[in-house]
C-alpha cells in the first residue's frame, strides 16, 4: 500500500534510471521523478489559475512594492523616501484599503524616523511616527517593545508636549499591550527631560524604572546627575552619585564634565555640614568595604576640582591622600556566604559540608585559604609532572614570611593525601600541616570547590589561587556584581620563580569612584588604554581642607597586615582578567 500524503493522494515511489554495471566508467543516469501533480493542476498553476498566489519576497501588489522599497531606503537610511512609499501605499490614489505590513516594517519605519535628519520633512518626523503607529494599530497589528522604544524616541526629541507624551507611552506599554519596559525605552525620555530641565519629570522617570525592575546605567545616571544639578538639588545629586559609584567602574568624560560643573557650582559650595560624627564615618566607610560612607556632604564651601595621576601605591597627586582598596561591603559579604553555604549544602552531602562550617566556626585565626590541589598541579602536565606537594609546601612557606610564621589554612582532598601518605617525604609534611592546623581534608564524594570558597568568604581572608572561578559553580552565582568585587579584593595570583613562590596581590587601591572619611572624592575617567598609570583621576575637595593627607580605612583585616610596598609588588604583576596566566592541571577532585 502506497503512503497517503496529507491531501489524501497516494505517493509514488521514485523511479531510477538503470544503474552502471559494476567497473564502468559511464555516469549514471539522473533519477526520474514521477511527477504526483495531475497534467491538468501543473498547468493551471502555470497559467497562474487558482488561489496560491506566491506571495512575500518577490512577489506582487502594493505591499511587496512598499516591502523593497522600506528595505531599500533603510539600507540608504532615508526616511523621507520611506514615508513616501508608505503614505503613497495607505492613503494615495492606488491604496490597497485592506494594506497592512508585517510587524518589522512598522518598526523599519519608526526606527528610520527617530533617526531621521528633522530638515528632510516639511514638519517635525513625530507626525509622521504617529501616523505610522495609528496605522498599525488601526489594522490590528500589535505593537513590540521596540515599536513602543522608537516611538518614544521620536516623539521625546519633538518638543515639552513630545517628551511627556513619550513618557506616558513607555509608562503604560505594560497595561495596555502586555509589554515590559527596558532601559532603552526610558532613556529617550531622560534625555529629554534632562534637555528641558524638568527635574521632577526626571525623577518621575526614574521610579518608574524602579518600579519596572529597570536598573539605570551610567547615560542615564550622568542625565539625572546634571538635571539635579541644574535644580540645584544636592542631595539628589549626592544620591546619584552613589548610584553612579554602584553602577561603573570609572566614568566616561562627559559623565567627568558633569560632575566638574556641580562641584564648581554655588550651590555646591552651600551644601555640607561642618558638624558631624567622625567615629561614626569611619564605621560607615567599613561596613560599607572601605570606598564610602553615604552620610551626606561633609564640611562646607568651594571645592577644589583638579585633574591628577595617582600614583602606584594609590597615593592622590592631588589632595596627596591614599585610594582605598574598595572591598564588598558587610551585607553582601553575608549574602555571598549564605548563597555559597546554601548551594553547597545542597549539592554536597548535607552532613560533610555542615561539619566543616561548624570546625570553621571554631578555627577563625586564618589570614588566608590556599586551594591546594590548584597550587600541586599548576604546569604539571608533562610527562614527569604529577601532584606536586613542593609547590604546595614553597606557597605555604611564602605565605608564613609575610604573616610572621602564622600557618594559612590549606583545602585538599581526601583522595590526594591518601595518596600522598605513601611517600615519607609527603608524609612528614602533611603530618606537619595537621599538627599546626594548616591542613582541612574534604571527604569523598566532595568538590574542595566549595570548601576554599566559602571558607574565603566566611573568614574574610585572602585565597591563594589561580582558578578563575567561572565554571558550573560559579555561575550558579549568578553575574552579580559583588562577586567580581570581591575576587579581585581576595584573590592572590601566584607562580613560580626558581622554586620559590611569587604571590600576585591584590592591587593596593581599586578604580572606583571613592568618598573620603572628610568628604573628599575620587573619581576615575575611562581610560582607553588600559594602562592605570595613564588614567586621570578628579580629585575634589573643599578648598579650606587643611587635614593632613588621609589614609585610607580598610574593611579587610588582611590588607592592614600588607604594607603598601608588598602590595604593590602584586600590582606590578597583575594582568586583565581576560588575559591571565593560563592555569594547566586544573582539577575536579570528586571519586
Amino acid at each position: 500500500m502506497g503512503l497517503i500524503s496529507a491531501t489524501g493522494s497516494a505517493l509514488l515511489p521514485r523511479v531510477y534510471g538503470p544503474w552502471p554495471l559494476s567497473g564502468s566508467k559511464s555516469k549514471p543516469s539522473l533519477p526520474v521523478r514521477v511527477s504526483l501533480q495531475p497534467p491538468m493542476a501543473t498547468a493551471a498553476a502555470a497559467a497562474g489559475d487558482g488561489t496560491r498566489r506566491k506571495r512575500g519576497r518577490g512577489g506582487k501588489g502594493p505591499n511587496s512594492d512598499l516591502s523593497r522599497t522600506l528595505t531599500d531606503c533603510t539600507r540608504r537610511g532615508d526616511a523621507a523616501a520611506a514615508m513616501a512609499a508608505f503614505d503613497a501605499a495607505v492613503s494615495g490614489p492606488d491604496a490597497a484599503p485592506d494594506l497592512r505590513l508585517a510587524a518589522h516594517q512598522y518598526n523599519q519605519l519608526l526606527h528610520l524616523l527617530a533617526s531621521a535628519d528633522r530638515a528632510a520633512f516639511p514638519a517635525h518626523p513625530a507626525a509622521a511616527a504617529r501616523r505610522v503607529f495609528a496605522h498599525m494599530l488601526g489594522v490590528g497589528a500589535p505593537p513590540s517593545e521596540a515599536t513602543i522604544t522608537s516611538l518614544a524616541r521620536v516623539v521625546a526629541a519633538a518638543d515639552a508636549e513630545g517628551a511627556d507624551e513619550a513618557f506616558g507611552l513607555v509608562s503604560t506599554m505594560r497595561e495596555k499591550y502586555g509589554l515590559a519596559p527596558r532601559l532603552r525605552s526610558y532613556s529617550p525620555v531622560l534625555a529629554a527631560f534632562r534637555r528641558a530641565g524638568e527635574a521632577g519629570k526626571a525623577y518621575a522617570v526614574e521610579a518608574h524604572m524602579a518600579a519596572s525592575a529597570v536598573s539605570p546605567e551610567e547615560p542615564e545616571l550622568a542625565a539625572l546627575l546634571e538635571v539635579s544639578a541644574k535644580a540645584g538639588d544636592a542631595d539628589k545629586v549626592y544620591e546619584y552619585m552613589h548610584k553612579l559609584r554602584r553602577a561603573v567602574g570609572c566614568v566616561k568624560e562627559e559623565t567627568a564634565e558633569v560632575l566638574e560643573a556641580w562641584f564648581r557650582s554655588e550651590k555646591a559650595a552651600t551644601a555640607g555640614k561642618m558638624d558631624w560624627d567622625a567615629c561614626q564615618v569611619k564605621d560607615a566607610i567599613v561596613a560599607n568595604g572601605g570606598g564610602c560612607h553615604q552620610l551626606g556632604w561633609l564640611q562646607s564651601g568651594p571645592w577644589m576640582v583638579q585633574r591628577v595621576k595617582v600614583g602606584a601605591e594609590g597615593e592622590c597627586g592631588g589632595c596627596g591622600c591614599r585610594l582605598a582598596s574598595v572591598d564588598i561591603d558587610m551585607e553582601e559579604t553575608q549574602k555571598f556566604a549564605d548563597s555559597i553555604s546554601g548551594l553547597a549544602l545542597e549539592r554536597e552531602t548535607k552532613a560533610n559540608f555542615s561539619q566543616f562550617q561548624e570546625w570553621l566556626e571554631a578555627h577563625k585565626e586564618y589570614e588566608a585559604i590556599v586551594d591546594g590541589a590548584n597550587i600541586a598541579l599548576y604546569q604539571q602536565n608533562f610527562a614527569e609532572g604529577g601532584f606536586s606537594l613542593v609547590q604546595l609546601d614553597a606557597v605555604v612557606t611564602e605565605l608564613r614570611d609575610r604573616y610572621n610564621g602564622k600557618w594559612p589554612l590549606v583545602i585538599l582532598h581526601n583522595k590526594r593525601i591518601a595518596k600522598l601518605m605513601e611517600t615519607a617525604s609527603n608524609r612528614h609534611l602533611i603530618e606537619t600541616w595537621r599538627a599546626n592546623g594548616a591542613l582541612y581534608t574534604s571527604p569523598s564524594g566532595s568538590n574542595d570547590d566549595w570548601y576554599w570558597l566559602y571558607a574565603a568568604i566566611g573568614l574574610n581572608c585572602l585565597l591563594v589561587t589561580n582558578d578563575e572561578m567561572r565554571d558550573h559553580i560559579f555561575e550558579l552565582l549568578g553575574s552579580s556584581s559583588f562577586f567580581y568585587k570581591w575576587k579581585q579584593r581576595h584573590r592572590v595570583k601566584y607562580t613560580f620563580n626558581k622554586g620559590k613562590a611569587v604571590l600576585v596581590l591584590p592591587p593596593p587601591y581599586s578604580s572606583e569612584i571613592q568618598e573620603s572619611e572628610t568628604g573628599s572624592w575620587h573619581v576615575p575617567i575611562e581610560e582607553k588604554s588600559g594602562d592605570e598609570r595613564a588614567r586621570t583621576w578628579l580629585c575634589i575637595g573643599r578648598t579650606d581642607l587643611t587635614k593632613p593627607p588621609c589614609e585610607p580605612l580598610v574593611a579587610n583585616r588582611v590588607a592592614q597586615d600588607l604594607s603598601p610596598s608588598e602590595a604593590s609588588n602584586g600590582a606590578g604583576q597583575r594582568q586583565p582578567e581576560e588575559q591571565a596566566a593560563p592555569v594547566t592541571g586544573k582539577r575536579k577532585d570528586r571519586d
